[in-house]
């Protein structure tokens, strides 16, 4: 009786034993995490700083006035281009005609009396050396002489002023360029204290296409600087035509301390006009060459509080964790400075479910077509 009650109990602490046994072994597997994974490449990738820039006018000018009086004609359309010394304007001449014939006039009543003083002058002399003239007398006769000969200069001088004022009732183009919104018609009056201008002109061909880039890249910048003449691109948002391409023409003399930025141009022929001022362009600046980079697709790039990371995908089908350097960004791709080795592959979609060890399953990219299958 005594062995039966024994071997009762043997096997009641056997059956959940072996229960617990049964349970563990018929436990399901973890579930794999379906990822998709690119290998890290070596290739030469050309180096680019990219930003959004500005297009300015190397020179643009609001013409004004310099003499008063109506404005009797407008010689050229607005929204047009002028070339350097084209007549835009003409200011009423007839009061600065009759100013300059009046200055002539007076130039040679006055030339008629100093040549006169002169002789009278001359004679004067003569008869002071004979001791006939006294001094009082030769002097008074050379001073006049040399006050008219003076106010001969002065009225050759406001000959001169009015014949530049009648030269300006002619209001032409300082500059070739495009001229832009008309702001007077024919019949105003013009002053050239008038604090608005008749019109601007910009010049559009070249033009100057500004814009920043981080004040860390200057050093990199200013090495190839030193090695050539860097090359800029241009590209116009919305136009499907190729960029236009420039040459960096100037560096900034300081960094903008409240954004860090510092300021660089580029001039761009603009034949075509392409361009125009106040134009927003997507802009690329050209380093050179970095050779022999590995790089990997930008999305595999993640940020922890440790710095940048990948999920490497190792043979076994787990990821590891793998903290990396990185370097510059072009084109979907980002340089691995430290941490990767060429053909190692790492996650580039699903890393959400990713944690260090995890088993994954790896799929096709978006948009692929299998092997012997469609997409």
């Amino acid at each position: 009786m005594k062995q039966r009650r024994v071997l009762v109990l043997l096997c009641a602490a056997w059956l959940p034993a072996a229960a617990g046994c049964h349970g563990a072994a018929s436990a399901p597997p973890p579930a794999l995490v379906p990822v998709v994974a690119e290998a890290a490449v070596r290739r030469a990738l050309p180096l680019e700083l990219r930003a959004i820039g500005s297009v300015e006018s190397p020179q643009s000018v609001a013409v004004k006035p310099l003499v008063a009086g109506v404005l009797t004609a407008v010689h050229f359309r607005e929204g047009s281009d002028v070339a350097q010394g084209e007549a835009l304007f003409t200011v009423d001449p007839r009061p600065y005609e009759a100013a300059l014939r009046q200055a002539q006039a007076t130039l040679v009543r006055d030339e008629a009396n100093a040549r006169n003083a002169r002789l009278e002058a001359g004679r004067a002399q003569a008869l002071f050396e004979q001791g006939v003239l006294s001094r009082e007398l030769y002097e008074e006769r050379h001073s006049v002489a040399e006050a008219l000969d003076a106010g001969v200069s002065a009225d050759g001088a406001a000959a001169d002023a009015a014949r530049l004022n009648l030269d300006n009732c002619t209001i032409r183009s300082p500059l070739a360029g495009r001229t832009g919104s008309l702001l007077v018609q024919a019949g105003n009056v013009v002053k050239p204290s008038d604090s608005e201008p008749l019109v601007v002109i910009n010049r559009i061909d070249p033009v100057y296409v500004s814009f920043a880039v981080p004040e860390k890249r200057l050093a990199e910048i200013s090495a190839a600087r030193a090695a050539g003449r860097l090359g800029v691109l241009a590209r116009v948002p919305g136009d499907a035509r190729p960029a236009l391409g420039g040459e960096l023409s100037f560096v900034d003399n300081g960094v903008d301390r409240a954004t860090g930025t510092l300021r660089l141009k580029g001039t761009f022929a603009n034949r075509e006009r392409r361009l125009w001022p106040g134009q927003f362009v997507d802009v690329s600046l050209a380093l050179g060459t970095l050779p022999d980079a590995i790089v990997v697709p930008t999305q595999a790039i993640q940020a922890g509080q440790a710095g940048a990371f990948v999920f490497v995908v190792k043979a076994d089908r787990t990821v590891e964790v793998r903290p990396v350097t990185v370097g510059p960004e072009l084109g979907g791709v980002v340089v691995v400075e430290r941490g990767l080795l060429e053909g190692e592959r790492v996650v580039t979609d699903g890393q959400i479910r990713l944690v260090q060890g995890a088993a994954v399953e790896l799929k096709a990219p978006v948009g692929s077509v299998p092997a012997g299958g469609r997409p």
